[in-house]
């Protein structure tokens, strides 16, 4: 993968402040244009004729003049030591890169590695009880045995619980954050916060400068469930956070586990409701998740089927296809991105490999190569 160099992760900053244009919009641009810095240079006329960009944007891209502020937060970040992860560069958080509404932008300081094999998110209520607690520590243990970094947010109850479990048991554990890596919130968790940056890390895909409001919750919560391979759900009352994100996992085809709890308990009613709906296969103790992940059995496995060999590609599709080889589960855009095809071009490859079985589509307009 290309790899974008500082001069265009600053021109990122820019294009990611700009009103009107979020993710979706901002992966467009720059699989169009090529480049954060090009989408600056580019004319009004072609920025608008860009799928979902349109002529406000377009003029609000054009007039965008505060660079000072992307210029300010650079510094910021090579002064206190936090990576910049971008989608495009191969240290991006692999499970997240796939998901269709993935940050292009995240803020990073620790040593964690985000691509281990195994990755499983922990979350819950702020106002766990005794029970919740004690499944939290508990599951958190066998996934210390297991090999797995532990995720969550960071927040009171179960959250914290997760965390400094993993701590206590010697696995690696990501907080993700909903504001910037200049304050941490609650402030209540400084010194577990300080203790996961050397056996873990903080993430979040928000600027510094940028307070816990609570719009950032929600999209705290994708980033949890688009890193991990399945979620857990201790304790959950009917809405809340923890439901949000399960329902992110569910739509991003990861397997999510809810520990039941007492009919009639507020703070389980959630977990109940989710495994009485089929969104949450039930779980009482570590074991059910390594069954049911099939990680017990990883090793006796068959390998994957052979794809098709000698098979006659013409450029594109030879080019769509060795990224696919490296990447792994891909979507349209990025495809773009990578081979520097335009989206069109992308589509009408894919559609051709998939004729002649080299590759196949999966949900969420993802593709991969077949007998994977």
């Amino acid at each position: 993968m290309n790899a974008f160099l500082p001069e265009s992760l600053q021109s990122l900053i820019s294009l990611l402040m700009v009103e009107g244009v979020g993710d979706k919009i901002a992966k467009n641009l720059i699989s169009y244009c090529g480049s954060p810095e090009a989408v600056f240079k580019e004319k009004r006329s072609l920025l608008q004729k860009i799928p979902e960009v349109g002529s406000v944007t377009a003029h609000a891209i054009r007039k965008f003049r505060d660079f000072d502020r992307a210029i300010k937060e650079f510094e910021f970040v090579r002064k206190h030591d936090i990576r910049m992860l971008c989608i495009y560069n191969d240290d991006y958080p692999n499970r997240l890169r796939h998901c269709p509404d993935s940050p292009l932008l995240l803020y990073y300081k620790g040593v964690a590695d985000f691509n281990v094999p195994r990755m499983v998110a922990i979350v819950g209520t702020r106002n766990a009880t005794d029970y919740g607690r004690e499944h939290a520590t508990s599951l958190a243990a066998g996934l210390a045995e297991m090999g797995a970094t532990i995720v969550s947010g960071l927040a009171y109850g179960i959250d914290i619980t997760a965390h400094r479990s993993a701590l206590m048991f010697g696995t690696p554990t990501i907080g993700v954050l909903a504001h910037g890596l200049d304050r941490l919130y609650p402030f209540d968790h400084r010194s577990t916060a300080s203790k996961m940056l050397e056996q873990g890390g903080l993430i979040t895909e928000q600027m510094s400068m940028s307070k816990p409001d609570r719009e950032n919750f929600p999209k705290r919560n994708r980033i949890i469930a688009g890193m991990c391979d399945a979620v857990i759900v201790v304790e959950a009352a009917t809405k809340g956070g923890a439901l949000i994100t399960a329902d992110i996992a569910n739509s991003y085809n990861r397997d999510v586990f809810a520990v039941p709890g007492r009919t009639g308990d507020p703070f389980s009613e959630g977990c109940n409701q989710l495994i009485k709906t089929h969104r949450a296969a039930m779980i009482t103790k570590p074991a059910d998740i390594s069954y049911i992940m099939r990680w017990d059995d990883a090793g006796t496995r068959k390998k994957n089927i052979q794809r098709q060999l000698f098979v006659e590609l013409n450029e594109d599709e030879t080019t769509v296809k060795n990224i696919l080889e490296v990447q792994g589960k891909t979507g349209v855009d990025l495809l773009s991105a990578a081979s520097k095809l335009s989206p069109s071009k992308v589509a009408g490859a894919l559609l051709g490999l998939e004729i002649k079985g080299v590759v196949k589509s999966l949900p969420g307009k993802l593709y991969e190569l077949a007998g994977l």
